[in-house]
């Protein structure tokens, strides 16, 4: 009984071992949904932003990665905005938004890590401008198989314009595929 549960423990360590190749700051390729709680004067006008983005992650030191991203982002008006314009004659569609983005992600000995991100959040909506965007990231990365892993992270971003910004909390959970 002590052999078969050596053997045991030896075979999960070894299993261990090698589904942690996702986990911390390797090469890989990340994608998953996106929901973003709009804060302070974005907030006021505009309920959940939901979407799905993908993540690029290329390991330059041991615990560095540079990261790279795209998404989509869709954004809902509260309902006394859709309530008041319908009441005018009009309809108020949401308003979406591709935010591209580059930056570095920083892995805390093992799971978690730290990253922050720059680059564009381009409206779609007619209209729509670009804006600067800008979002530092707390997050854990855990192995579920060999070469893959679940991502999780939240993270405040902003989107500045013409002297105002728009913020939200997101929250990401995206599957990881090792490279």
């Amino acid at each position: 009984m002590k052999k078969v549960l050596l053997s045991l423990l030896m075979v999960a360590g070894l299993g261990f071992a090698a589904s942690a190749q996702t986990e911390g700051a390797v090469n890989k390729i990340s994608v998953g949904p996106d929901f973003a709680l709009p804060i302070g004067d974005f907030g006021d006008v505009y309920s959940l932003g939901y979407g799905g983005s993908v993540q690029g992650e290329l390991n330059v030191a041991k615990s560095l990665n540079l990261t790279g991203s795209a998404g989509y982002l869709s954004f809902s008006y509260k309902k006394e905005y859709k309530d008041l314009v319908k009441a005018l004659g009009g309809n108020l569609k949401n308003e979406g938004a591709i935010p591209v983005k580059v930056g570095a992600k920083y892995y805390f000995g093992g799971n978690f890590y730290g990253a922050g991100e720059l680059g564009a959040a381009f409206g779609t909506g007619e209209g729509s401008s670009t804006a600067f965007a800008y979002s530092p990231t707390l997050g854990a990365s855990f192995s579920v198989a060999d070469k893959s892993s679940i991502d999780l992270g939240i993270r405040y971003e902003g989107w500045s314009r013409n002297g105002s910004t728009s913020s939200f909390i997101g929250i990401r959970a995206a599957f990881a595929f090792g490279l």
